[in-house]
């Protein structure tokens, strides 16, 4: 007989892979936004080019949006497969988490509280995919009934 972790861990892997593939396009288009208002107002910190500015936006709007999306199709393949994923892909999705948690203790300040509870939404289905796909995880095949 199955556990309920067993039978909740491939719905939570689901989920957290399409929240992460939502929140992706959302983190670009955020930071577009801000590019644009950097190039706009002629923005600089400390005598920095303004141009580098905008760029820098730019790269960190697209380097976060794959990381979550690399971070998605981590918890998707752990999903579909059934099966906790790899060192490289559990690293990746404790970073996505540690990101998540610092960002929300930002975000709470600077945003407000909907932003907070969003980013915590985020880490906890984040963390409940690690736990779900824990040690012994693996599908185990099940044991004939004894005679």
């Amino acid at each position: 007989m199955q556990g309920v972790a067993e039978v909740a861990r491939r719905p939570i892997a689901l989920v957290t892979a399409a929240v992460l593939f939502l929140e992706a396009p959302g983190i670009v288009v955020i930071n577009a936004v801000m590019a644009r208002f950097v190039k706009a107002q002629s923005m600089s910190l400390d005598g920095m080019d303004p141009d580098a500015m905008y760029t820098g936006t730019w790269a960190l709007g697209i380097g976060s949006g794959v990381a979550l999306v690399l971070c998605g199709l981590v918890a998707l393949v752990a999903g579909v497969r059934d099966r906790r994923p790899g060192r490289a892909g559990r690293g990746l999705l404790i970073g996505c988490a540690v990101v998540h948690g610092i960002l929300g203790a930002v975000t709470v300040g600077l945003i407000g509280w909907g932003a907070f509870a969003f980013m915590v939404l985020v880490l906890g289905l984040l963390v409940l995919t690690l736990v779900a796909y824990g040690k012994g995880a693996e599908l185990r095949e099940e044991a004939p009934a004894p005679a």
